[in-house]
């Protein structure tokens, strides 16, 4: 005869309902109780039925993304940090792919997950996209990674001190003309504040940013490469240049290594992003801990679904508060490789 939850309790001395909350981790249960109900139920192999567990909650055991891609690197990384976070906590992934942000994302309506998810984590969405407001407002618990919502946990680098410190980086090595690959013409908040701190990088040292020295690379590989093309038919070219993202100076590379020039040697690009194929092309680039954030946002989310206070998480991550106990910043670091080095040996 197979074991009941009438058994734990009446095994633990307690009612029906403290070993369903015990056993689910839900809050308002003493912790030597619910030590004693896992106890019990180890002791009677009992085992929790999945499906009346989420009936008797009232939950669906799943959790939405909502990302614009899967299949670049930096989203489908935060994926994986997202996946591990909820495997872990016996918690079902279903993922929407909405397409570019730059566009009109196409963003699932209310009634696609109202009754279907338990929570939603937004990954670098802009927050005038069309229908966030109104997916928030049905009350599902939610995290953002990328970009800030205001009361929503939200994990973000420092972009403006990213930007800064890869320029800071260039000019340190003696560059003075250095372009910018930036995203798109329609600014993300995250691609502002990139700009931002490679202005604050440049005027900080006496140079003027040149409005001929910015071009547009999409975020994507071939649009890094169309970019840098640009740059090089300038009269006279950047000696260095800041691409917003790792893709973007892979396609900045090939476009150099198309017209003879030698990265590093010739022209200095430094990026931010801290992609696995970066070590590969030794690009010079600001780290960002890309499945971490993934899985700080995850561990935010279902802290919140718990009832639990905002960071309130079991997992362990090294984060500053800018301003508000919602906000989560994680650290960059600068990686320097070959494909920056001292104007004074660029033409060794």
């Amino acid at each position: 005869m197979s074991i009941t939850i009438r058994d734990v309790a009446d095994a633990a001395g307690v009612s029906t309902a403290t070993v369903s909350r015990a056993l689910r981790g839900l809050p308002h249960v003493d912790p030597e109780t619910r030590e004693r109900v896992r106890r019990v139920a180890a002791e009677l192999d009992y085992v929790v039925s999945p499906s009346a567990s989420r009936l008797a909650s009232g939950r669906t055991g799943t959790v939405a993304v909502i990302t614009p891609f899967i299949d670049r690197w930096f989203f489908s990384t935060v994926l994986s940090g997202i996946s591990d976070v909820l495997q872990e906590n016996d918690v079902d992934l279903l993922v929407y792919e909405v397409g570019d942000p730059g566009t009109s994302p196409g963003l699932p309506a209310e009634r696609r997950l109202r009754g279907r998810v338990d929570g939603v984590i937004v990954v670098t969405l802009p927050t005038d996209a069309p229908r966030i407001a109104d997916m928030l407002g049905i009350g599902l618990p939610a995290s953002f990674i990328g970009v800030r919502w205001p009361g929503v946990p939200s994990v973000c680098i420092d972009d403006a001190a990213a930007g800064r410190m890869a320029t800071q980086h260039l000019i340190n090595l003696g560059h003075e003309r250095i372009g910018i690959i930036s995203g798109r013409p329609q600014a993300s908040t995250s691609q502002a504040n990139r700009a931002l701190g490679y202005v604050t990088a440049m005027e900080g040292a006496g140079l003027a940013p040149d409005p001929s020295l910015e071009a547009f690379g999409y975020f994507t590989v071939a649009g890094g490469e169309s970019a840098m093309t640009s740059l090089l038919s300038q009269p006279n070219p950047p000696t260095a240049v800041f691409a917003m993202s790792d893709d973007m100076a892979f396609g900045a590379i090939r476009a150099l290594q198309r017209h003879g020039i030698r990265p590093g040697a010739d022209i200095a690009i430094a990026s931010i992003d801290g992609h696995e194929l970066a070590e590969l092309l030794d690009l010079t680039t600001v780290g960002q801990p890309v499945a971490q954030m993934g899985r700080v946002a995850a561990d935010a989310l279902l802290a919140r679904m718990l009832g639990r206070e905002a960071g309130e998480t079991s997992r362990s991550v090294a984060t500053t508060p800018p301003g508000s106990p919602y906000e989560i910043t994680v650290p960059t670091t600068l990686i320097v490789r070959g494909s920056t080095v001292p104007i004074d040996r660029a033409t060794a």
